[in-house]
């Protein structure tokens, strides 16, 4: 245990604990757009579907019920543009951050392994990596990296892609997408061992610039990026950005029924189970798109309000087409990123720093949607008083 603890990074948010003191000694107190944990209501819909369930005595099923799964293969044909996935090839998961932290060590990676994922990155794609004794590299061109003579190319396993992509907003068009997908096809045929295409796409229905917002996100999963085979490609998604359901722990995964399987019979051992209730709240969650729809306005106007304020104190707003927050530096050059955090902290207002989010990141805080209206407005004021 010492040794996989002594492995990892220190956890990034212990470090902003100083910044936090320092915003909630301003004299109207602390407004927090440091971390994405949503603050509106769970939808009625939701929950009544988890009380019509709470009377649950047996042990739930680790695959899923038959209608949690049937309700994922109907919402990625409806919104995400993915028709006809098989129902065996669809995973729940206790949240999306243990299959990110989990994932390599599930699929058997170790030592001489190497995991791939974007230089700007949410930091659990690196922590999973160390767990199971795999190498993390952060790319900005994953295609060049699979190359053939580029370094360690051929020792990758595992590609992470996040799109949107967290901190920053960013978008994989279907180009991109079944550019990496081809790249690591490629690289798979070339030495003889897989290479796992693994897509978290948990903000996928919250696009903001087109034409992402009219069209969606494109899901590695789309026909347009596979060519209609699955082969090595899972996608990861959570309820939590779109539905509020970030205290349900209501996530899934989907794609190869070849990799789902081994997937399900580890996770059958090891007791990794989502709860009966939450599995129905989350067939109910993915069959009503209203709840979904009203709560991407609600983020929409904070997001307004937010951009607005940002933009005429002298901040620039970079990336960001999609997502729960805005990525942004100050203008006039460049800025170390606590120095940001601390001009913002006298404020009272506490953002996450972006060297929390990789070195390429360092120039850059994140700020995150997920306020109530009333703490947005709050935030927007302090900013226009300077």
């Amino acid at each position: 245990m010492g040794l996989v603890i002594g492995a990892l990074p220190d956890f990034p948010w212990d470090a902003l604990g100083p910044y936090a003191e320092s915003a909630r000694a301003h004299p109207r107190g602390i407004v927090d757009l440091s971390v994405g944990t949503p603050v509106d209501p769970t939808p009625k819909v939701v929950r009544d579907a988890l009380a019509a369930a709470s009377d649950s005595p047996g042990y739930p099923t680790t695959h899923g019920t038959a209608d949690l799964r049937a309700a994922v293969v109907e919402w990625f044909a409806r919104r995400r543009g993915v028709a006809g996935l098989d129902p065996a090839a669809v995973l729940p998961t206790v949240g999306s951050k243990e299959l990110v932290a989990w994932l390599p060590s599930q699929l058997g990676l170790g030592a001489g392994d190497v995991v791939l994922h974007p230089a700007t990155a949410y930091p659990t794609y690196d922590v999973g990596a160390r767990l199971a004794g795999a190498r993390p590299v952060a790319v900005d061109d994953v295609v060049a990296r699979l190359a053939p003579g580029a370094p360690g190319a051929d020792d990758v396993r595992l590609v992470w892609l996040n799109s949107p992509g967290n901190p920053d907003g960013s978008v994989l068009g279907v180009e991109e997408l079944a550019a990496v997908v081809a790249a690591a096809r490629a690289a798979q045929a070339r030495t003889g061992k897989p290479v796992v295409v693994a897509s978290d796409e948990c903000y996928a229905e919250l696009a903001w610039d087109e034409p992402w917002a009219s069209e969606g996100v494109p899901s590695i999963l789309d026909p347009r990026v596979t060519g209609g085979d699955l082969t090595g490609l899972l996608a990861v998604y959570s309820l939590s950005k779109q539905s509020n359901l970030a205290g349900y722990r209501a996530a899934f995964v989907a794609g190869d029924r070849a990799l789902i399987a081994p997937l399900l019979e580890l996770r059958k051992h090891a007791g990794m189970i989502v709860p009966g209730p939450v599995q129905a709240a989350i067939a109910a969650a993915l069959r009503d798109d209203e709840h979904v729809a009203e709560q991407r306005e609600r983020y929409w106007a904070r997001r307004t309000v937010l951009r607005g304020a940002l933009e005429a104190s002298g901040h620039v707003v970079d990336g960001s087409q999609a997502g729960l927050y805005l990525w942004t530096r100050p203008q006039g050059g460049p800025q170390d990123c606590w120095t940001t955090v601390s001009a913002f902290a006298d404020r009272g207002i506490l953002v996450a720093p972006g060297a929390f989010y990789g070195p390429a990141a360092s120039g850059h805080v994140r700020i995150a949607l997920t306020a109530s209206d009333e703490h947005v407005a709050e935030a927007a004021r302090r900013l226009a008083e300077g």
